[in-house]
């Protein structure tokens, strides 16, 4: 059973593509980790690297590559990279907000700013002056 989980989170043919593009996405903002389930499954960092810094950047996205996994589970289909960056535009929105009620700005900014840019450059010129138009409507 731990093989056949691993099997549908990780190793599928379906779910690989998107794997590669969390990882391709991680190397823009200069991330190297390993192509590790361990790191992405379990949160599982290496210790004897500089990533542990980058947890706060890493573990986010990889929720919303699980959650989109998670959601085209029993189609025939791989998961869409649109639905993750979107899901993961959802989630920097909302700690956006966590950060401006707690005034806790600069941290979020030391997390998310690249992650802004390189989410940008992903998605459609259409899709990306709608999110751009809310950057700067929510001042960053």
């Amino acid at each position: 059973e731990k093989l056949a989980l691993l099997h549908c989170w990780w190793e599928c043919k379906l779910v690989q593509p998107l794997w590669k593009t969390v990882w391709r996405f991680l190397k823009k903002l200069t991330i190297e980790l390993l192509y590790d389930p361990a790191i992405a499954l379990l949160g599982i960092y290496p210790r004897d690297t500089g990533v542990l810094m980058h947890r706060n950047t890493c573990t986010p996205i990889f929720i919303a590559a699980l959650s989109t996994i998670a959601k085209t589970w029993k189609e025939p289909k791989c998961p869409s990279t649109d639905e993750w960056i979107k899901k993961t535009w959802f989630i920097y929105t909302m700690e956006y907000y966590m950060a401006m009620r707690k005034n806790e700005i600069w941290p979020f900014v030391a997390t998310w700013m690249d992650l802004e840019g390189v989410m940008l450059s992903e998605i459609s010129q259409a899709e990306r002056d709608s999110y751009h138009m809310f950057a700067h409507i929510g001042g960053l």
